[in-house]
Protein backbone atom coordinates (compact mmCIF):
# COMPACT_ATOMS: atom_id res chain seq x y z
CA UNK A 1 0.00 0.00 0.00
CA UNK A 2 2.84 2.33 1.28
CA UNK A 3 4.46 1.58 -2.48
CA UNK A 4 0.89 2.55 -4.33
CA UNK A 5 1.43 5.80 -2.95
CA UNK A 6 4.97 6.84 -4.40
CA UNK A 7 6.85 5.77 -0.86
CA UNK A 8 9.71 4.09 -1.56
CA UNK A 9 9.92 0.56 0.75
CA UNK A 10 12.30 -1.38 2.12
CA UNK A 11 11.16 -4.75 4.19
CA UNK A 12 13.29 -5.40 6.47
CA UNK A 13 13.35 -8.23 9.50
CA UNK A 14 15.48 -7.25 12.59
CA UNK A 15 16.11 -10.47 13.84
CA UNK A 16 16.48 -10.97 17.49
CA UNK A 17 19.94 -13.57 17.57
CA UNK A 18 21.05 -12.83 20.68
CA UNK A 19 19.84 -11.84 24.50
CA UNK A 20 18.16 -13.75 26.92
CA UNK A 21 15.59 -15.96 24.76
CA UNK A 22 18.14 -17.02 22.66
CA UNK A 23 20.27 -18.68 25.56
CA UNK A 24 17.02 -20.40 26.89
CA UNK A 25 16.52 -21.83 23.33
CA UNK A 26 20.53 -23.27 23.19
CA UNK A 27 20.46 -24.55 27.06
CA UNK A 28 16.91 -26.16 25.79
CA UNK A 29 18.46 -27.92 22.88
CA UNK A 30 21.57 -28.42 24.97
CA UNK A 31 19.57 -30.29 27.56
CA UNK A 32 17.24 -32.41 24.67
CA UNK A 33 20.77 -33.43 23.77
CA UNK A 34 22.03 -34.63 26.96
CA UNK A 35 18.81 -36.68 26.88
CA UNK A 36 19.14 -38.34 23.66
CA UNK A 37 22.78 -39.24 25.15
CA UNK A 38 21.38 -40.78 28.26
CA UNK A 39 23.00 -38.40 30.05
CA UNK A 40 21.92 -36.34 33.46
CA UNK A 41 20.50 -33.28 32.56
CA UNK A 42 18.12 -30.64 33.90
CA UNK A 43 15.59 -29.11 31.83
CA UNK A 44 16.01 -25.41 32.33
CA UNK A 45 12.92 -23.91 34.09
CA UNK A 46 12.30 -20.96 31.21
CA UNK A 47 13.35 -23.80 28.49
CA UNK A 48 11.12 -24.20 25.09
CA UNK A 49 9.01 -27.29 25.36
CA UNK A 50 8.02 -28.18 21.67
CA UNK A 51 8.86 -30.82 19.64
CA UNK A 52 10.64 -28.60 17.21
CA UNK A 53 13.70 -28.40 20.02
CA UNK A 54 13.89 -31.47 19.99
CA UNK A 55 13.93 -32.04 16.35
CA UNK A 56 17.00 -29.15 16.51
CA UNK A 57 19.04 -31.68 19.13
CA UNK A 58 18.83 -34.70 16.59
CA UNK A 59 20.27 -32.47 14.05
CA UNK A 60 22.83 -31.03 15.84
CA UNK A 61 23.99 -34.45 17.10
CA UNK A 62 23.78 -35.79 13.80
CA UNK A 63 26.12 -32.78 12.71
CA UNK A 64 23.48 -32.14 9.90
CA UNK A 65 24.53 -28.83 8.11
CA UNK A 66 21.91 -26.40 7.24
CA UNK A 67 22.39 -24.77 4.30
CA UNK A 68 20.53 -21.55 4.77
CA UNK A 69 18.43 -19.35 2.18
CA UNK A 70 20.96 -16.94 1.71
CA UNK A 71 23.28 -18.74 0.68
CA UNK A 72 25.69 -20.02 4.17
CA UNK A 73 26.53 -23.17 5.84
CA UNK A 74 26.26 -23.64 9.32
CA UNK A 75 28.01 -26.67 10.68
CA UNK A 76 27.42 -28.67 13.73
CA UNK A 77 30.33 -29.71 15.97
CA UNK A 78 27.85 -32.40 17.40
CA UNK A 79 29.36 -31.71 20.62
CA UNK A 80 26.70 -31.08 23.19
CA UNK A 81 28.79 -29.11 25.62
CA UNK A 82 29.49 -26.55 22.52
CA UNK A 83 26.80 -24.09 23.83
CA UNK A 84 27.75 -21.68 21.24
CA UNK A 85 27.79 -23.27 18.55
CA UNK A 86 23.90 -24.83 19.44
CA UNK A 87 23.04 -21.42 19.95
CA UNK A 88 24.21 -20.80 16.35
CA UNK A 89 22.96 -24.21 15.01
CA UNK A 90 19.70 -23.79 16.78
CA UNK A 91 19.09 -19.82 15.24
CA UNK A 92 20.48 -20.69 12.03
CA UNK A 93 17.85 -23.84 12.26
CA UNK A 94 14.85 -21.65 12.86
CA UNK A 95 15.53 -19.00 10.61
CA UNK A 96 15.40 -21.52 8.09
CA UNK A 97 12.55 -22.93 9.25
CA UNK A 98 10.89 -19.22 9.11
CA UNK A 99 11.89 -18.66 5.62
CA UNK A 100 10.16 -21.40 4.57
CA UNK A 101 6.89 -20.64 6.55
CA UNK A 102 7.12 -17.19 5.14
CA UNK A 103 7.66 -18.04 1.60
CA UNK A 104 4.91 -19.81 1.30
CA UNK A 105 2.60 -17.02 2.56
CA UNK A 106 4.46 -14.80 0.14
CA UNK A 107 6.58 -12.41 2.91
CA UNK A 108 9.94 -11.52 1.25
CA UNK A 109 11.90 -9.56 3.02
CA UNK A 110 15.08 -7.15 1.43
CA UNK A 111 16.64 -7.08 4.02
CA UNK A 112 17.87 -9.07 7.19
CA UNK A 113 19.27 -7.29 10.59
CA UNK A 114 20.61 -9.30 12.95
CA UNK A 115 20.65 -8.10 16.52
CA UNK A 116 23.70 -9.55 17.41
CA UNK A 117 25.60 -7.44 14.86
CA UNK A 118 24.74 -4.51 17.23
CA UNK A 119 26.75 -5.66 19.58
CA UNK A 120 29.68 -6.91 17.12
CA UNK A 121 29.68 -3.78 15.62
CA UNK A 122 29.97 -1.97 18.87
CA UNK A 123 26.66 0.19 18.58
CA UNK A 124 24.73 -1.08 21.37
CA UNK A 125 27.73 0.13 23.51
CA UNK A 126 27.77 3.14 21.34
CA UNK A 127 24.26 4.04 21.83
CA UNK A 128 24.83 3.40 25.88
CA UNK A 129 27.66 6.05 25.63
CA UNK A 130 25.33 8.65 23.72
CA UNK A 131 22.76 8.62 26.42
CA UNK A 132 25.64 8.51 29.15
CA UNK A 133 27.11 12.07 27.53
CA UNK A 134 23.16 13.18 27.60
CA UNK A 135 23.47 13.41 31.12
CA UNK A 136 20.70 11.09 31.32
CA UNK A 137 21.81 8.30 33.32
CA UNK A 138 21.98 7.31 36.73
CA UNK A 139 23.88 4.58 38.96
CA UNK A 140 21.25 2.93 41.39
CA UNK A 141 21.64 -1.09 42.82
CA UNK A 142 24.64 -1.59 41.05
CA UNK A 143 22.84 -1.06 37.75
CA UNK A 144 22.95 1.69 35.00
CA UNK A 145 19.49 3.51 35.04
CA UNK A 146 17.65 5.70 32.09
CA UNK A 147 15.80 8.79 32.96
CA UNK A 148 13.20 7.92 30.48
CA UNK A 149 10.60 9.91 32.56
CA UNK A 150 12.58 12.53 31.12
CA UNK A 151 10.70 12.03 27.72
CA UNK A 152 7.24 11.06 29.20
CA UNK A 153 7.70 7.56 30.32
CA UNK A 154 5.66 6.32 33.14
CA UNK A 155 9.02 5.34 35.18
CA UNK A 156 12.70 5.08 34.52
CA UNK A 157 14.25 2.17 32.92
CA UNK A 158 17.45 -0.21 33.62
CA UNK A 159 19.28 -0.22 30.82
CA UNK A 160 22.48 -2.69 31.98
CA UNK A 161 21.69 -4.94 34.60
CA UNK A 162 23.94 -5.07 37.47
CA UNK A 163 25.47 -8.93 35.73
CA UNK A 164 26.44 -6.47 32.80
CA UNK A 165 23.57 -7.27 30.56
CA UNK A 166 21.35 -4.85 28.64
CA UNK A 167 17.92 -4.91 28.99
CA UNK A 168 16.23 -5.97 26.02
CA UNK A 169 15.02 -2.12 24.44
CA UNK A 170 18.88 -1.10 25.02
CA UNK A 171 20.03 -2.80 21.67
CA UNK A 172 16.67 -2.08 19.75
CA UNK A 173 17.22 1.62 20.78
CA UNK A 174 20.82 1.25 18.80
CA UNK A 175 18.85 -0.40 15.59
CA UNK A 176 16.61 2.16 15.20
CA UNK A 177 19.67 5.26 15.19
CA UNK A 178 21.43 2.72 12.86
CA UNK A 179 18.23 2.48 10.26
CA UNK A 180 18.08 6.06 10.94
CA UNK A 181 21.69 6.77 10.13
CA UNK A 182 21.14 4.57 7.05
CA UNK A 183 18.63 7.28 5.46
CA UNK A 184 15.53 5.85 6.43
CA UNK A 185 13.23 9.05 7.66
CA UNK A 186 10.39 6.69 8.55
CA UNK A 187 10.19 3.07 9.82
CA UNK A 188 7.00 1.25 10.42
CA UNK A 189 7.38 -1.70 13.00
CA UNK A 190 4.93 -4.37 12.80
CA UNK A 191 5.33 -6.36 16.43
CA UNK A 192 3.07 -8.15 18.49
CA UNK A 193 1.06 -6.18 21.61
CA UNK A 194 3.22 -7.75 23.88
CA UNK A 195 5.74 -4.80 22.83
CA UNK A 196 3.56 -2.07 23.78
CA UNK A 197 5.53 -1.30 26.63
CA UNK A 198 8.68 -1.19 24.90
CA UNK A 199 7.18 1.91 22.64
CA UNK A 200 8.08 4.77 25.08
CA UNK A 201 10.97 3.49 26.46
CA UNK A 202 12.87 3.05 22.61
CA UNK A 203 11.66 6.36 21.83
CA UNK A 204 12.88 7.98 24.82
CA UNK A 205 16.73 6.50 24.08
CA UNK A 206 16.59 7.45 20.48
CA UNK A 207 15.77 10.98 21.69
CA UNK A 208 18.40 11.08 24.60
CA UNK A 209 21.14 9.67 22.17
CA UNK A 210 20.49 11.45 19.52
CA UNK A 211 21.78 14.59 19.66
CA UNK A 212 25.11 12.66 20.94
CA UNK A 213 25.00 11.47 17.09
CA UNK A 214 24.46 14.50 15.35
CA UNK A 215 20.44 13.77 14.45
CA UNK A 216 17.44 15.44 13.84
CA UNK A 217 15.40 12.58 14.69
CA UNK A 218 11.16 12.93 15.01
CA UNK A 219 10.11 12.14 18.32
CA UNK A 220 7.42 9.72 16.26
CA UNK A 221 10.19 7.68 15.11
CA UNK A 222 9.94 4.58 14.91
CA UNK A 223 6.22 4.18 14.24
CA UNK A 224 4.03 0.98 15.27
CA UNK A 225 1.22 -1.55 14.02
CA UNK A 226 1.04 -3.78 17.09
CA UNK A 227 -1.05 -6.59 16.35
CA UNK A 228 -3.31 -8.49 19.10
CA UNK A 229 -2.45 -12.37 18.96
CA UNK A 230 -5.71 -14.46 16.89
CA UNK A 231 -7.44 -16.97 17.84
CA UNK A 232 -7.99 -20.29 15.76
CA UNK A 233 -11.14 -21.93 15.50
CA UNK A 234 -11.03 -25.17 13.62
CA UNK A 235 -14.41 -27.52 13.26
CA UNK A 236 -16.14 -24.49 15.95
CA UNK A 237 -13.28 -25.32 18.75
CA UNK A 238 -10.27 -23.41 19.77
CA UNK A 239 -7.19 -24.79 18.02
CA UNK A 240 -4.90 -24.31 21.26
CA UNK A 241 -2.05 -25.66 20.28
CA UNK A 242 0.51 -27.63 17.74
CA UNK A 243 2.02 -30.88 18.37
CA UNK A 244 5.37 -29.85 17.17
CA UNK A 245 5.09 -26.52 18.66
CA UNK A 246 4.11 -27.59 22.02
CA UNK A 247 2.31 -24.29 22.79
CA UNK A 248 0.84 -22.54 19.83
CA UNK A 249 -0.68 -22.77 16.13
CA UNK A 250 2.29 -22.41 13.61
CA UNK A 251 1.99 -20.53 10.58
CA UNK A 252 2.61 -23.28 8.44
CA UNK A 253 -0.22 -25.03 10.04
CA UNK A 254 -2.89 -22.52 9.15
CA UNK A 255 -1.05 -22.13 5.55
CA UNK A 256 -1.47 -26.04 5.07
CA UNK A 257 -5.05 -25.76 6.80
CA UNK A 258 -6.40 -22.96 4.23
CA UNK A 259 -3.63 -21.66 1.59
CA UNK A 260 -1.83 -18.56 1.19
CA UNK A 261 -4.64 -16.26 -0.10
CA UNK A 262 -6.66 -17.11 3.01
CA UNK A 263 -4.32 -16.59 5.54
CA UNK A 264 -3.12 -13.21 4.16
CA UNK A 265 -6.37 -11.74 3.50
CA UNK A 266 -8.41 -12.82 6.63
CA UNK A 267 -5.15 -11.35 8.90
CA UNK A 268 -6.16 -7.90 7.34
CA UNK A 269 -9.38 -8.15 7.54
CA UNK A 270 -9.19 -6.71 10.55
CA UNK A 271 -7.37 -3.80 12.57
CA UNK A 272 -4.15 -4.34 14.29
CA UNK A 273 -5.59 -3.77 17.39
CA UNK A 274 -8.64 -5.75 17.13
CA UNK A 275 -9.05 -9.06 18.82
CA UNK A 276 -9.61 -11.89 16.13
CA UNK A 277 -10.57 -15.28 15.48
CA UNK A 278 -9.26 -16.92 12.29
CA UNK A 279 -12.22 -19.29 11.77
CA UNK A 280 -10.62 -22.36 9.32
CA UNK A 281 -13.55 -23.64 8.28
CA UNK A 282 -14.84 -20.28 6.87
CA UNK A 283 -11.87 -19.71 5.09
CA UNK A 284 -12.27 -23.04 2.97
CA UNK A 285 -15.87 -22.66 2.82
CA UNK A 286 -17.19 -21.16 -0.67
CA UNK A 287 -19.66 -18.71 0.57
CA UNK A 288 -20.42 -14.90 0.53
CA UNK A 289 -18.89 -14.94 4.74
CA UNK A 290 -15.93 -15.88 2.93
CA UNK A 291 -14.02 -12.30 2.09
CA UNK A 292 -11.58 -14.82 -0.23
CA UNK A 293 -14.04 -16.44 -2.26
CA UNK A 294 -16.76 -13.51 -2.25
CA UNK A 295 -14.05 -11.34 -4.10
CA UNK A 296 -12.11 -13.95 -6.15
CA UNK A 297 -15.79 -15.60 -7.20
CA UNK A 298 -16.51 -11.62 -8.78
CA UNK A 299 -13.17 -11.97 -10.96
CA UNK A 300 -13.66 -15.17 -11.87
CA UNK A 301 -17.44 -14.34 -12.68
CA UNK A 302 -16.12 -11.27 -15.42
CA UNK A 303 -13.56 -13.70 -16.64
CA UNK A 304 -16.55 -16.00 -17.62
CA UNK A 305 -18.79 -13.22 -19.02
CA UNK A 306 -15.45 -12.20 -21.20
CA UNK A 307 -14.85 -15.86 -22.30
CA UNK A 308 -18.66 -16.10 -23.36
CA UNK A 309 -18.29 -13.49 -25.21
CA UNK A 310 -15.03 -14.34 -27.48
CA UNK A 311 -17.03 -17.61 -27.62
CA UNK A 312 -19.63 -15.66 -29.41
CA UNK A 313 -17.32 -13.77 -31.70
CA UNK A 314 -17.81 -10.50 -29.35
CA UNK A 315 -14.43 -8.67 -29.19
CA UNK A 316 -13.58 -7.61 -25.59
CA UNK A 317 -12.45 -4.09 -25.06
CA UNK A 318 -8.63 -4.01 -23.28
CA UNK A 319 -8.16 -1.73 -20.66
CA UNK A 320 -6.24 0.95 -22.93
CA UNK A 321 -9.48 1.19 -25.75
CA UNK A 322 -12.11 0.81 -22.76
CA UNK A 323 -11.26 4.46 -22.10
CA UNK A 324 -12.25 5.57 -25.69
CA UNK A 325 -16.14 3.43 -25.49
CA UNK A 326 -18.95 5.46 -24.75
CA UNK A 327 -20.86 4.83 -21.86
CA UNK A 328 -23.82 7.06 -22.26
CA UNK A 329 -26.02 4.13 -22.10
CA UNK A 330 -24.35 3.35 -18.73
CA UNK A 331 -28.20 4.76 -16.85
CA UNK A 332 -29.14 1.71 -14.82
CA UNK A 333 -28.63 2.08 -10.69
CA UNK A 334 -26.63 -0.80 -10.41
CA UNK A 335 -24.14 0.78 -13.37
CA UNK A 336 -24.09 4.19 -11.93
CA UNK A 337 -22.97 2.62 -8.19
CA UNK A 338 -20.66 0.83 -9.95
CA UNK A 339 -18.62 3.62 -11.59
CA UNK A 340 -19.28 5.91 -8.57
CA UNK A 341 -18.16 2.50 -6.80
CA UNK A 342 -14.79 2.55 -9.06
CA UNK A 343 -13.88 6.26 -8.93
CA UNK A 344 -13.64 5.42 -4.78
CA UNK A 345 -10.42 3.43 -5.62
CA UNK A 346 -7.90 6.03 -5.15
CA UNK A 347 -9.33 7.51 -2.64
CA UNK A 348 -9.56 4.07 -0.19
CA UNK A 349 -6.70 3.65 -0.99
CA UNK A 350 -4.78 6.81 0.08
CA UNK A 351 -7.08 6.65 2.95
CA UNK A 352 -5.89 3.15 4.31
CA UNK A 353 -2.39 3.87 3.82
CA UNK A 354 -2.47 6.92 5.84
CA UNK A 355 -4.25 5.48 8.81
CA UNK A 356 -1.69 1.78 8.34
CA UNK A 357 -4.74 0.00 7.37
CA UNK A 358 -5.23 -2.90 5.20
CA UNK A 359 -8.64 -3.76 6.44
CA UNK A 360 -9.83 -0.17 4.19
CA UNK A 361 -8.58 -1.59 1.34
CA UNK A 362 -10.43 -5.13 1.69
CA UNK A 363 -13.41 -3.05 2.77
CA UNK A 364 -13.29 -1.25 -0.36
CA UNK A 365 -12.74 -4.12 -2.42
CA UNK A 366 -15.68 -6.22 -0.59
CA UNK A 367 -18.06 -3.37 -1.28
CA UNK A 368 -16.71 -3.22 -4.98
CA UNK A 369 -17.93 -6.89 -5.05
CA UNK A 370 -20.68 -6.55 -3.83
CA UNK A 371 -22.15 -3.41 -6.11
CA UNK A 372 -20.68 -5.77 -9.04
CA UNK A 373 -22.68 -8.80 -7.68
CA UNK A 374 -26.07 -6.75 -8.09
CA UNK A 375 -25.36 -6.00 -11.15
CA UNK A 376 -24.51 -8.93 -12.33
CA UNK A 377 -27.84 -10.33 -10.98
CA UNK A 378 -29.96 -7.50 -12.41
CA UNK A 379 -28.26 -7.12 -15.77
CA UNK A 380 -27.56 -9.10 -18.75
CA UNK A 381 -24.20 -7.78 -20.42
CA UNK A 382 -23.93 -9.73 -23.57
CA UNK A 383 -27.64 -8.28 -24.90
CA UNK A 384 -27.79 -7.29 -28.67
CA UNK A 385 -27.10 -3.78 -28.48
CA UNK A 386 -23.94 -3.58 -29.61
CA UNK A 387 -23.36 -0.01 -27.77
CA UNK A 388 -24.73 -1.06 -24.60
CA UNK A 389 -23.14 -4.09 -24.51
CA UNK A 390 -19.72 -2.61 -25.56
CA UNK A 391 -20.77 0.12 -22.56
CA UNK A 392 -21.09 -2.89 -20.11
CA UNK A 393 -17.90 -4.71 -21.48
CA UNK A 394 -16.18 -1.61 -20.27
CA UNK A 395 -17.71 -1.55 -17.50
CA UNK A 396 -16.39 -5.23 -16.84
CA UNK A 397 -13.17 -4.60 -17.71
CA UNK A 398 -12.52 -1.85 -15.16
CA UNK A 399 -14.39 -3.51 -12.35
CA UNK A 400 -11.85 -6.52 -13.16
CA UNK A 401 -8.35 -3.96 -13.20
CA UNK A 402 -9.32 -2.51 -9.81
CA UNK A 403 -9.80 -5.66 -8.58
CA UNK A 404 -6.77 -7.09 -9.71
CA UNK A 405 -4.88 -4.19 -8.31
CA UNK A 406 -6.60 -4.39 -4.80
CA UNK A 407 -6.00 -8.19 -4.57
CA UNK A 408 -2.27 -8.25 -6.32
CA UNK A 409 -1.93 -4.88 -3.69
CA UNK A 410 -3.08 -7.31 -0.64
CA UNK A 411 -1.13 -10.62 -2.41
CA UNK A 412 -3.85 -12.66 -2.90
CA UNK A 413 -4.19 -13.78 -6.61
CA UNK A 414 -6.99 -13.26 -8.84
CA UNK A 415 -8.03 -16.23 -10.24
CA UNK A 416 -9.67 -16.51 -13.75
CA UNK A 417 -11.65 -20.05 -12.67
CA UNK A 418 -12.71 -21.01 -9.83
CA UNK A 419 -13.56 -24.97 -9.22
CA UNK A 420 -15.97 -26.33 -11.57
CA UNK A 421 -18.92 -25.97 -8.56
CA UNK A 422 -17.92 -22.53 -8.36
CA UNK A 423 -18.26 -21.70 -12.27
CA UNK A 424 -21.51 -18.61 -12.76
CA UNK A 425 -24.35 -21.10 -13.81
CA UNK A 426 -26.31 -18.07 -16.14
CA UNK A 427 -24.57 -18.71 -19.70
CA UNK A 428 -26.48 -16.13 -20.75
CA UNK A 429 -24.69 -13.10 -18.69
Amino acid sequence: MLKSQGWAVTREFYYNDAGNQIHNLAISVQARCYELQNKPFEFPEDGYKGAYVLDIAQDFLAKEPIHTFDGKVVESSGNPDDLENIRAYAVAYLREEQHKDLTALGVAFDNYYLESSLYSDGRVAKAVQAIRNAGKTYEKDRALWFKSTDYGDDKDRVMRKADGSYTYFVPDVAYHLAKFERGFNRALNIQGSDHHGTVARVRAGIQAASGDFGFNIPKTFPEYMLHKMLQVVKDGQPVKMSKRSGTYVTLSDLVNWVGKDAARLFMVNRRADAEFVFDVDLALSQSDENPVYYLQYAHARICSVFAQAQEKGIEVPSVEEMASEDLSSLTAPTELRLMSKLSDFPTALANGTEDLSPLALVTYLKELAADFHSFYNAERVLVDDEKLRNARLALLVAIRQVLRNGLEILGVSAPERLSRADQPADSTK
